[in-house]
């Protein structure tokens, strides 16, 4: 299952793979995903392509920032 929106997006981090999405973790994800030379950052982009890519980014930024007010 690829997330449609934010809200199953952190279910499928969250829960289903049971990992916290901490300030660490978060960090180490966008400074990856912002890498577009990272090997794994490039597959990413070729199994769930361009746009799935950046609406990633686009979650792991709205985590820090919903994790930056709490």
């Amino acid at each position: 299952m690829i997330p449609q929106d934010y809200s199953e997006w952190r279910c499928c981090i969250e829960v289903e793979c049971g990992l916290a999405l901490t300030a660490e973790f978060i960090a180490q994800r966008i400074a990856e995903l912002g890498n577009l030379a990272h090997e794994r950052t490039q597959q990413f982009v070729r199994l769930y392509g361009a746009a799935h890519h950046a609406q990633v980014l686009r979650w792991f930024l709205r985590s820090r920032k919903e994790l930056e007010h709490t």
